[in-house]
């Protein structure tokens, strides 16, 4: 690819946005810049992501001939078995995202916790694909945790509103370790509010650590004993041969096409596949013609949702330990006989054992840089298990709760495995070039959010901006979720044929899609209204 007239990230804070900004200004590349900014989404948004969390990266280097994935999803500890909490099991939430167990041990506290990925990718990245010196791209993440944050309207309306319907309330997270008590709370134990400063000194100690001695660290230094130390105290399942024996995936993108378009995105255990399922199934239909947003658009699409959810349940798990018929669900063919049933009225169908659904965690980078360097990121802590270790600073994920109780399945608990996660780093490309570099947090949303960004640019021809501002919805199971700007009319037709319409009183939601257009070598970026971030060019 040629290069750019100019720069641009796009992430859902501020603070985060401009730390990579100004690692491109300095002359950093697309990956110093997202690297830098993913360590200072984890100071400013906690809860949202960090060094003890998950994701995918994709990273395409057109000048050097590097077109990758880092994938580094939290692995069950060596010492989990698949039946260890089946005779808890109580039910699971309605869209998939985790299941319900008695006393939440899969949810909050140190059984939560899978062996976390993410620092090591940050450091793989930036050190095999960077410029810059670790060291250098620590910093604005160390500078931030000294100066703190003050809390933003999506922080907390996350911490307010973040896990309804049988999760563990998020006030109880943010309480759960004695640095979570200190900093997250005002003096009469109320959540602190919009505005408020958030002091955490210790994940500077933390991050300058890290900054010093890499992450190894982490996995297998001072740092890593301290860590098992914790765990052993509080009866966590993670132990220092857990870190020690953590490594990352390095996969070649998962390919699809759309439209005349390519596609790059994630293998499993990542919700890559089921980006490329539901594009597949849609270019049987002419969605143009029908109309954005329009009854019969919305009927479509939120068949080929539920069919690549269907799929993803019965089929897809970590690779490693589930032999995923992944040929198969990619398969035009597959996605005709898919189209048909649709075309025909057929109506698919989502097994859940019935809870209601819940908002979920997980940010999101994209940075193209004047070089044509293009990194997708998406990062999380899953449902955040609340642990903090004394002195750290830092909360662990809470992957657990997302692995199946029940023996036998595709997302069933063993030693050392990756379960399912929506995230879906995306890249399509137009005559060789990248044309939209998107993604999104947002749960079991994420692959929903995803899909209807790229087809509001690639079939309608939006701008990133316009495409992350439209009004979504969803089908992860039986029901339709949509948010509260798709006006009645258009869904009281569904409704009418019996299909269950779920309202949110949310103006934007079912995922956060964050992306970045490139048009002739120009960009233009969009920040989801709905978080907080921003685009910058530079």
């Amino acid at each position: 690819m040629a290069g750019t007239e100019q720069a641009m990230i796009v992430t859902a804070q501020p603070e985060a946005s401009e730390a990579g900004a100004r690692v491109l200004m300095r002359g950093g590349n697309a990956i110093d810049a997202a690297m830098a900014a993913a360590l200072v989404q984890g100071v400013v948004d906690p809860q949202m992501c960090g060094i003890a969390g998950f994701g995918s990266c994709q990273i395409y280097m057109p000048g050097k001939g590097v077109h990758t994935n880092i994938d580094f999803h939290g692995n069950t500890p060596l010492s989990a078995t698949p039946d260890m909490w089946l005779d808890l099991l109580e039910g699971e939430t309605r869209d998939g995202f985790g299941f319900v167990l008695e006393g939440n041990v899969n949810d909050l506290g140190y059984q939560a916790v899978t062996t976390p990925g993410s620092l090591k990718a940050y450091s793989q990245a930036a050190n095999e694909f960077g410029t810059m010196d670790w060291a250098d791209i620590c910093a604005p993440a160390i500078a931030q945790a000294r100066a703190g944050f003050h809390v933003r309207p999506h922080v907390h309306h996350w911490w307010t509103h973040g896990a309804e319907f049988g999760r563990v309330d998020v006030a109880d997270r943010l309480r759960f370790s004695k640095t979570g008590a200190r900093a997250y709370f005002r003096p009469d134990g109320s959540v602190k509010r919009i505005g408020d400063h958030v002091a955490n000194p210790d994940l500077a100690i933390t991050l300058e650590r890290v900054a010093r001695h890499g992450a190894e660290i982490f996995y297998s230094g001072e740092m890593a004993e301290q860590i098992e130390d914790d765990f052993k105290a509080h009866g966590g399942l993670m132990t220092l041969a857990d870190l020690k024996a953590y490594e990352t995936v390095r996969t070649d993108p998962l390919r699809g096409s759309y439209r005349g378009f390519d596609i790059a995105t994630n293998h499993p255990p990542g919700g890559g596949v089921m980006v490329v399922e539901m594009l597949n199934i849609l270019e049987n239909f002419d969605l143009a013609g029908i109309g954005h947003n329009t009854t019969e658009y919305i009927r479509i699409v939120c068949e080929a949702m539920k069919a690549a959810t269907s799929d993803k349940d019965n089929f897809v798990g970590d690779p490693a330990f589930y032999e995923v018929p992944l040929d198969r669900l990619i398969s035009g063919q597959h996605a005709a006989a898919i189209a048909d049933r649709i075309k025909a009225g057929e109506r698919m169908s989502v097994e859940r054992m019935d809870l209601p659904p819940e908002p979920k965690d997980t940010t999101h980078v994209a940075v193209v840089d004047r070089h044509g360097n293009c990194v997708t990121m998406t990062h999380s802590l899953g449902m955040p298990s609340g642990v903090i270790t004394d002195g750290l600073g830092f909360m662990y994920n809470g992957c657990m709760g997302v692995f199946d109780p029940r023996p036998g399945r595709a997302g069933s608990i063993a030693p050392g495995k990756s379960r399912f996660s929506s995230v879906c780093p995306t890249i399509a490309f137009k005559d060789g070039k990248p044309h939209v570099v998107i993604g999104a947090p947002g749960g079991t949303q994420i692959a929903m959010g995803v899909l209807q960004g790229l087809i509001n640019v690639l079939d309608f021809g939006m701008t990133m901006e316009q495409a992350v501002s439209a009004p979504r919805f969803s089908s992860t199971s039986d029901a339709i979720d949509i948010t509260s700007r798709i006006p009645g009319y258009v869904v009281e037709p569904l409704q009418n044929d019996g299909y269950e319409v779920i309202r949110s009183a949310l103006t934007f939601g079912i995922a956060a899609v964050h992306g970045i257009r490139i048009v002739d070598g120009v960009m233009d970026g969009g920040a989801d209204p709905g978080h907080d971030g921003v685009a910058l060019a530079v």
